[in-house]
């Protein structure tokens, strides 16, 4: 069985490895994979109110690929990108978009929690909305798995004294991915296994069991 990372940015390929890479339609030139999997989104860092039309626009129709598995990363980042209302206007697209094709969200979000969990609650989402490269403290993971989140965990949970290491040992609801860093997928699955004292063979077959459940392509 392969190992599943659920968010990476790297192309780098491997028979061992299935991964989904990230895209943010918010370049122009930008080219997507006509096969290998990917998610697509208006990333917050880089989308802006001025050509979001457009964008949007690209994105809605980028999402009819079959190869496309989610929508984002988009999300919320005080500090950096568009002024938190519009950013929070673009991702509302974003999700209703997601709701009209029905494909998780993998979203990004920077000292925005308590506005991202309101959009949750007041747009009452029923698509998956999956959080990746959790690291913050245990009690907000708590809160966000209590909203409905999904959480990913990355290289984080290497450090034994991160919040993403001590929260991954309690839940089972979680997935594993590499975003832009170095350590590769199978390093953080052994980590993982052993954070779980579980194999990685288990720890692989759940993973992939919860994908199937989640994604609707």
């Amino acid at each position: 069985m392969q190992f599943f990372n659920i968010h990476t940015h790297h192309s780098l390929k491997s028979e061992n490895v299935l991964s989904i890479q990230s895209f943010s339609l918010t370049n122009d030139s930008l080219v997507l994979p006509p096969d290998d999997a990917v998610s697509v989104g208006l990333h917050p860092w880089y989308a802006n109110m001025e050509r979001f039309d457009a964008d949007f626009e690209r994105l809605s129709e980028a999402t009819q690929r079959p190869n496309v598995k989610m929508i984002g990363e988009c999300g919320l980042d005080r500090l950096k990108g568009e002024p938190l209302p519009d950013q929070i206007l673009m991702l509302e697209k974003q999700i209703v978009l997601a709701e009209r094709v029905r494909k998780p969200l993998i979203l990004h979000c920077v000292r925005a929690f308590p506005e991202l969990m309101a959009v949750k609650d007041k747009m009452k989402v029923n698509v998956p909305m999956i959080i990746h490269g959790f690291n913050k403290h245990e009690e907000l993971g708590r809160q966000l798995l209590d909203k409905g989140f999904v959480l990913s965990f990355g290289a984080a949970i290497l450090k034994a004294d991160s919040g993403a290491s001590k929260l991954i040992q309690s839940t089972d609801n979680f997935f594993l991915e590499t975003d832009d860093s170095d350590v590769t997928i199978e390093e953080i699955y052994e980590a993982a296994a052993n954070l779980k004292k579980c194999y990685v063979g288990d720890l692989k077959a759940r993973i992939f069991a919860d994908w199937k459940k989640l994604a609707y392509v």
